[in-house]
């Protein structure tokens, strides 16, 4: 660790699920301290219950501001907010403590890192049923970096390895999704996944957008969706000079995408693009929210009330996150706007 690997701030997720646990469990792994500085936004009394639900011993250094950090070996740097307490928290459940502890981690996080105390975010995994139990007006954490930070792009992308998966649709019914596919969507998320690429560095990047139907639709066969409002959408694109190749057919987009002959692949359904990362690895799919003015990465997994509390959750997608984060530290886009009731708290 150095002074110039960038300091990334790691929320803990849902105190009441495993995101405690695998923070202690990353931020203690040796190889972390070699790419990032990370400092935790979240509960040092929930931390200590979990060093102790892992068999871990490490201290917690409590700051007040993260210049106060040292992320000195063996001990893990706490921003404490004293949002949950371990004494009436009921680890591994659905309660609206947790969904409003998790916010709370959340909303700072995004204070600091619109302050520029932080070069990355990235995110512990909350649950939606513990948000809304809490009255928390968004259902994920796209939503909310989304709005609370002003951005109107915000593009999700999984990243695995080399491999980068675009999302068109994400938390709607699958019918729905099929009913949105319409040439004006289709466009607008090419030109949003290439703007993202181009966040990322990559100037000439080459995009292949999914088809919707089997073999792409197969010309008509099995449906008209690639030919009405896919594909035209595929040519307007190409003839506004992007590199886009399309529509695909699911079933080999994203192995020929994994090989190196894309870029990225837009996935025009959840489960199309969710499907494809997890079976290649499900532990080291991080995903990550582009189109912000901060930089923001998370595990791709949730809360696992079933195992919370008894030390088993595996770190590695935190630790893979916490990669990706240092990898992109600072890439947030400008400006923020004015609406943005954080972005408007920090100047």
């Amino acid at each position: 660790m150095t002074d110039k690997t960038p300091v990334l701030a790691v929320t803990m997720g849902d105190p009441a699920g495993i995101g405690p646990e695998i923070t202690v469990k990353a931020l203690l792994a040796p190889e972390v301290a070699a790419f990032c500085r990370p400092f935790v936004i979240g509960d040092a009394a929930i931390l200590q219950q979990a060093l102790g639900f892992c068999g871990l011993s490490a201290r917690l250094h409590r700051i007040a501001a993260p210049v106060e950090a040292r992320y000195a070996p063996g001990e893990i740097d706490v921003f404490d907010l004293g949002l949950a307490d371990p004494a009436t928290l009921q680890i591994g459940k659905v309660q609206a403590a947790g969904g409003a502890a998790a916010f709370g981690y959340i909303r700072k996080s995004i204070e600091l890192a619109l302050a520029g105390a932080a070069e990355a975010v990235v995110t512990g995994p909350i649950n939606k049923e513990a948000l809304k139990a809490a009255g928390v007006p968004y259902i994920g954490h796209t939503e909310m970096y989304a709005d609370l930070t002003g951005a109107r792009e915000e593009m999700t992308m999984f990243a695995i390895g080399a491999l980068k998966i675009f999302f068109l649709t994400r938390h709607v019914a699958l019918i729905e999704a099929c009913r949105q596919i319409k040439y004006d969507l289709v466009l607008a998320g090419i030109e949003k996944s290439m703007r993202a690429l181009h966040q990322l560095g990559y100037d000439n990047a080459h995009l292949a957008v999914a088809g919707l139907n089997p073999h792409a639709g197969d010309d008509g066969l099995f449906g008209r969706e690639e030919l009405d409002e896919i594909a035209p959408a595929v040519r307007e694109a190409c003839r506004r000079g992007m590199r886009v190749s399309g529509p695909e057919p699911a079933d080999s987009v994203f192995h020929f995408a994994k090989l190196g002959r894309y870029d990225a692949v837009l996935s025009l359904y959840h489960d199309q693009g969710h499907i494809a990362s997890k079976m290649i690895d499900f532990e080291r799919t991080v995903s990550v929210t582009l189109g912000l003015p901060i930089m923001r990465t998370s595990v791709d997994h949730g809360t696992a009330f079933d195992i919370a509390g008894t030390g088993q959750a595996s770190p590695v997608s935190l630790v893979e996150a916490l990669r990706v984060g240092a990898q992109y530290a600072g890439r947030g886009v400008q400006p923020v706007a004015a609406t943005s009731p954080l972005a408007t708290a920090a100047e």
